[in-house]
């Protein structure tokens, strides 16, 4: 069983990684692309935030005694199913966890519009799902 301080923790893991990238939120496909430096920043912290989102998610079912999930996506359908988040919402965060799966495993053909698009509009569904959670919970996430 999770605790509310398991569930602050892992938003707060979420909420460290989504300040990282914000630094990159403004710069073009091609320099994030090309500079293999910003590349593996931009790669790495999406992960961990997508990662940490799904930590989260699990520890939210945990703390709630929902059913288990029996794969990565599927907690957020039971977030959904349980009124937690809007189905909306649930759709791309279980979009986001297949392109967490392609960074996991280093595929050579990365599509950086899908990167850019992570970046820019992933994050903000991510931090949507923190508020729709901390409205839920009553916790400060």
């Amino acid at each position: 069983m999770s605790s509310a301080k398991v569930i602050e923790n892992k938003a707060s893991a979420v909420r460290k990684y989504l300040k990282i990238l914000q630094r990159y939120r403004n710069l073009e496909k091609g320099k994030i692309q090309n500079d293999i430096d910003i590349r593996g920043a931009v790669e790495r912290y999406l992960y961990l935030a997508i990662q940490s989102t799904i930590d989260l998610a699990e520890a939210v079912i945990a703390y709630k005694d929902f059913r288990k999930p029996t794969t990565m996506s599927e907690a957020f359908y039971i977030l959904d199913e349980e009124k937690f988040i809007p189905q909306k919402l649930t759709n791309k965060l279980s979009k986001m966890v297949g392109f967490r799966n392609i960074l996991a495993h280093d595929y050579e053909d990365i599509d950086y519009d899908i990167v850019c698009n992570a970046l820019r509009e992933g994050t903000k569904d991510i931090e949507d799902f923190l508020c729709e959670l901390s409205g839920k919970l009553n916790l400060r996430l």
